[in-house]
């Protein structure tokens, strides 16, 4: 049988200090806690394999999944952070509320990059179940907190490299 996920060609790795003075804003919904604190878990630890400095990491908090592009949009356009890696879980029920907030936080994180041209890492996990979530929450480097953090940061490599 075929698998199915055809893996992911890595970036080079940092140059020594490349992302020593960059800043990171960890922007993290208050809704699937503990999940979400796995996912920072997994971005912090991204940061720190690829040389930001623990000091330059800083957290942020919206109420939601929803809220997640404006308070991205603040972010960048305040100049704290050079990059916003955003961390939640939404997960599906019932009702089509799954639909509309998970739909619009991916649209409107991407309108919120093209209008900043700030690189934004989307960590925000939309799942049918709580077991979908805490299986890309575990450990390592397919935690999803860690591959939005790396995929912001690559981003921001690349940003950089064509100013």
């Amino acid at each position: 049988m075929k698998k199915l996920k055809t893996g992911y060609a890595a970036p080079k790795k940092p140059g020594k200090k490349e992302f020593a003075g960059v800043r990171i804003a960890l922007l993290e919904t208050r809704w699937n806690t503990d999940i979400v604190a796995a996912l920072d878990k997994g971005a912090r630890e991204c940061c720190s394999d690829w040389g930001v400095q623990a000091a330059n990491v800083k957290v942020y908090y919206a109420p939601g999944a929803y809220e997640i592009p404006l308070a991205t949009q603040a972010i960048l356009d305040s100049g704290e952070a050079d990059a916003v890696v955003t961390l939640g879980a939404v997960i599906r029920g019932d009702t089509p509320h799954f639909d509309f907030v998970a739909g619009e936080c991916a649209r409107g994180l991407m309108d919120v990059q093209l209008k900043t041209g700030g690189p934004v890492g989307f960590g925000v996990l939309t799942v049918n179940t709580v077991e979908q979530a805490w299986e890309r929450a575990g450990p390592g480097k397919t935690n999803k907190g860690y591959e939005a953090a790396a995929a912001a940061l690559e981003m921001l490599r690349l940003v950089r490299s064509l100013a």
